[in-house]
């Protein structure tokens, strides 16, 4: 081998440089292991423990800081924490784009996109289109009711076209959604987790937040979700309010028939008020009084009312007779809800705010230049703000006012007020002001950070979220590490058993392949993932394949009576083994690059490990493992490529796969049309991922009964609950659609809520709330782990899932016929992958009602798909060169003849390949966790019906496809070598 020093000489600098990158990996650890252990479970005092130390150095001139970014991070999978993707809401950035205008064709389109919306299409877009329908030419997006109004005359004027308003509103948008992405960066750098992740997903107004270690949900969801619209309004009295709520009771009346128990006295001992009016609260036809008790005379808080009738009595305060009964400046009141206190919780407190003809406050969160979390004069928990000097007038004016009044000025964040305090010592100067109330020191803290960071442009909804605990990704590493080396070990003894110290060649570029595998995730940051793991283990499994097509052609190379040196030579050229490895591995890059593509989160894990076990496992195989070899025949050592057990194993093998071609038909016909059949009878079990839902992995104390569990919550939710057992008997996965394309903090904690509620009875011993929800370290009965996908996310995954599995087909049918340049070479394989990939969904429609673990549709189950179409095609493709070979040598025969003899030649190859990756994915299978079985029993079936239909479907539709004019050629050219 030529060049052979260079190759030396980069491999030891790619070793030097993979073990220096991973080096940081392992002082990070070291220091992370010493944290744990100071803070003794105390999340806080170990973020503390390493803030302390990161700008200290502690390896080789690197800060700790630094080490930590240039180490593998781990995804949420294997560390714990929350993964959302935010929405924000292009809807309301063109509803303010257009100063909310009122314009049926404006609003109209924007509620049709929402309804149409389709998979993999923006918000924009959609809306783009429902204009033109709507409109069909009568108004344009530059009407000045429209998009050419004032804060837009820069850049948008009456005479431009629809097509040049859509260039400037995607800029516009895009704009936004960028303001949105720093305003949370800024959110999320201050909530002290360790290498938190953002990134921007294309145009679709979608952000990724990954928060690795975050452990109390709630209060990430809350600091992710609030838009921080701050305003301060000024209040009017419940004296002031009285008459207006007695008409509207009054007006109620005539429609609205009650059913209920009154509540006034639940609310009455709640709060602790007895000083209400008994005529306000008494029994009887009293719609809005019998859940709203009026607050104290004299006070800004106009009524008090229990959470569960906030909604009803919203309905109640916007009918048009309530409405009605505002006359003069009471007309424009705005009526909002007050904080939950934590000390009285299940009531709340309803304000009315002075609004304005133009709905706008008269200060709000724009001249605010700082936020500190702070204590008020008796030391409760506040936060303390600063404004600018324009707003340090308005504030002096305002607060001059309400003193003069004797009245209240409502702080309201994200219509929620959190005070209303009086204003009794005249006005406040200096733009300095103070919010107050029911707080902890971790919500001023919290609330002081959002306003910093600033207000986002429009809502964000979280319309996908995974939570996984960190107990629970230790699980996931240890099952992984134990599937890993069991897996390796297997490999190795397997390769030295049947190729003798060949095989211990090939164990060595094995090792190398690995530590370049992981030298490359840590040089490009990569998140190792428990599905990239998975993508590890397989990539041992095939980096051997390549090693195996060597050495059998070495083998055959001097069973033709060739010296050991030029069998090698000749193994190694491209009409050996190289034709074959690279077709092979760019079919399974194609595959893997189109998963990369198409796939979100841990998938995208999995498809980054596979691609560059890929390309590594091609180094090692082809210039590693060749240096070995050289090195070994110029010792002079006596090399055969088997040991005197396997010597003659797989060579003689002389089957008539083609003669047995209508049988294999009929079988293939068989199963797929069970599997059809399946599918129109039994369906198939499709995850939220592509349905939408919830789903929460619960883990009880002991053994639970699945169909009371199922009973309960889908009486609890009100629509049908799905439970099966995960993994452990005493472990469930509960899936739901219960309000899950609502969105907010609040409505997760209702559904959690629930879930506690009429979960809690299950458990010997008493769990709290706190314990059952919240992730922490040891965690060990309670939620492990949850999900939420939106329906919109969810049609966006199955499209994506769809044009991934039509993508990867189309691109490897185009290569082949390139490669080959035979079509007949990429039908025959496209109609065996096709063949394979509904052998195997059809196996998981039949079987996923009674297996015992899942089988489900979903984003992983994807990627094996891919993944078993890689392997199916490089199969088939080792198969196919072989016969390319040899029509086009002297291989006496007809043309069936010389296609059986390239079969049989290539058996050998195919059965090391199949039983080293089974074996692999097998034990993957027992010790990988019940996280990850379907997604590798997918696999597992595809190398089976793979390598099946390699053999006996791909190449005899190749032949049957082939004219009898080719055929006749071909063999008229054998008969003439003969």
């Amino acid at each position: 081998m030529q060049n052979k020093g260079l190759i030396k000489f980069f491999a030891i600098i790619f070793a030097i440089v993979s073990i220096y990158q991973l080096s940081f990996t392992f002082v990070s650890n070291g220091i992370q292991e010493d944290a744990k252990a100071a803070a003794n479970g105390d999340s806080q005092k170990e973020l503390a423990y390493l803030d302390s130390i990161g700008k200290q150095e502690v390896f080789l001139g690197y800060t700790y800081n630094q080490v930590r970014d240039k180490q593998i991070n781990k995804g949420l999978d294997l560390e714990g924490g929350i993964n959302v993707i935010l929405q924000i809401s292009v809807k309301d950035i063109l509803k303010g784009l257009a100063n909310n205008t009122t314009n049926p064709v404006f609003n109209k389109a924007l509620d049709v996109a929402s309804q149409e919306q389709q998979g993999n299409q923006d918000y924009l877009d959609a809306f783009f289109v429902a204009f033109a329908k709507e409109s069909n030419g009568s108004v344009k997006l530059s009407s000045t009711e429209i998009f050419a109004n004032r804060d837009l005359a820069d850049d948008i004027h009456t005479q431009m076209s629809d097509e040049e308003v859509k260039v400037v509103i995607k800029r516009k948008v895009n704009e936004a959604v960028d303001s949105a992405f720093g305003v949370l960066t800024k959110r999320i750098d201050k909530f002290g987790v360790v290498q938190p992740n953002l990134q921007k997903l294309g145009e679709s107004g979608r952000i990724l937040v990954e928060l690795p270690g975050a452990k109390d949900i709630d209060r990430v969801k809350r600091l992710l979700q609030s838009t921080a619209q701050l305003e301060f309004w000024p209040t009017y009295k419940v004296d002031q309010m009285v008459g207006v709520l007695t008409a509207a009771n009054e007006a109620m009346k005539a429609d609205v028939k009650t059913t209920e128990e009154p509540e006034a006295a639940k609310i009455d001992t709640l709060i602790g008020n007895n000083a209400q009016d008994s005529s306000a609260t008494a029994k009887g036809n009293n719609p809005l009084f019998e859940i709203l008790s009026p607050g104290p005379m004299g006070s800004p808080i106009i009524g008090m009312a229990a959470t569960e009738n906030v909604a009803k009595i919203n309905s109640y305060l916007e009918r048009p007779e309530v409405r009605s009964a505002l006359s003069g400046e009471l007309r424009y009141t705005r009526f909002a809800w007050g904080k939950e206190d934590k000390k009285n919780p299940g009531v709340v407190e309803l304000y009315a705010l002075r609004g304005n003809r133009e709905n706008i406050a008269p200060i709000s969160g724009s001249v605010i230049t700082g936020a500190n979390d702070s204590f008020d004069n008796v030391g409760r928990p506040c936060v303390e703000m600063q404004m600018d000097a324009k707003g340090s007038r308005e504030w002096e004016e305002l607060t001059r006012q309400a003193y003069e009044e004797q009245g209240n000025i409502a702080i309201v964040l994200d219509n929620i007020v959190y005070s209303a305090p009086t204003v009794s010592s005249g006005p406040i100067s200096g733009g300095r002001s103070q919010i107050s109330g029911s707080f902890d020191v971790t919500e001023t803290k919290d609330l002081a950070n959002v306003l910093r960071a600033g207000k986002l442009p429009a809502s964000a909804d979280i319309v996908q979220s995974e939570v996984v605990g960190p107990s629970l990704g230790q699980e996931a590493i240890d099952n992984g590490i134990t599937s890993s080396l069991v897996g390796l070990l297997l490999i190795s003894f397997w390769m030295i058993f049947y190729y003798g110290k060949a095989g211990w060649y090939a164990n060595i570029a094995l090792a190398v392949n690995l530590l370049f595998i992981f030298g490359i995730l840590a040089s490009l940051g990569a998140v190792l993932t428990l599905p990239g793991i998975a993508g590890i283990v397989l990539t041992m499994g095939t980096a051997v394949d390549a090693n195996i097509i060597i050495y059998e052609r070495a083998k055959e190379e001097m069973r033709l009576g060739k010296t050991l040196e030029e069998s090698i030579k000749a193994s190694f050229s491209w009409k050996g083994a190289m034709s074959s490895i690279t077709d092979a591995n760019v079919t399974t890059f194609l595959t893997g690059l189109v998963l990369l593509i198409f796939g979100t989160g841990p998938v995208k894990g999995f498809a980054t490990t596979l691609l560059i076990g890929i390309c590594t496992s091609l180094f090692t195989a082809i210039f590693i493992t060749r240096v070995l070899l050289d090195w070994a025949t110029n010792k002079g050592g006596n090399l055969t490529f088997n040991t005197s057990i396997t010597k003659n194993w797989f060579t003689k093998f002389n089957f008539n796969f083609l003669a047995k071609k209508k049988i294999a038909y009929i079988i293939s016909g068989l199963l797929i049309l069970g599997s059809f059949a399946s599918f129109f009878t039994n369906g198939l079990d499709q995850g939220i991922d592509f349905v939408g839902g919830r789903t929460f992995q619960v883990r009880f104390e002991n053994k639970v009964s699945v169909e009371e569990v199922k009973s309960v919550l889908s009486d609890a939710f009100g629509s049908a609950v799905d439970a099966k057992v995960f993994g452990s008997d005493d472990q469930l996965r509960i899936t739901t659609k219960y309000k899950v394309d609502a969105h907010g903090v609040e409505v997760d904690e209702e559904v959690n809520r629930i879930l506690y509620d009429n979960l809690k009875k299950f458990y010997s011993k008493e769990i709290s709330y706190k314990d059952f929800v919240n992730t922490y370290d040891g965690k060990t009965v309670g939620i492990m782990q949850a999900s939420k996908v939106g329906p919109t996310i969810a049609k966006d995954i199955k499209t994506n899932s769809y044009w991934a599995v039509l993508g990867s087909l189309s691109i490897v049918f185009i290569y082949l016929m390139l490669s080959f340049r035979r079509w007949q070479f990429s039908l025959g394989a496209v109609v065996a992958v096709a063949h394979d990939v509904i052998i195997v969904l059809g196996i998981y429609s039949v079987f996923y009602k009674i297996a015992p673990f899942q089988m489900e549709m979903n984003q992983h189950f994807i990627a094996a798909i891919l993944t078993v179409i890689g392997y199916s095609l490089n199969d088939t493709v080792i198969v196919f060169d072989r016969v390319r070979e040899f029509l086009g040598g002297s291989v006496k025969g007809d043309f069936d003849t010389i296609v059986n003899q390239s079969i049989n030649t290539t058996l050998s190859r195919t059965i090391n390949t199949s039983l080293t990756v089974m074996l692999v994915l097998l034990i993957m299978f027992i010790f990988g966790g019940e996280s990850i079985q379907g997604f590798v029993f997918a696999m597992l079936v595809g190398i089976v019906v793979g390598t099946y239909s390699s053999l006996f479907i791909a190449t005899p539709i190749l032949v049957d496809t082939v004219s009898a004019k080719e055929k006749k050629a071909v063999e008229a050219a054998h008969n003439e070598a003969e």
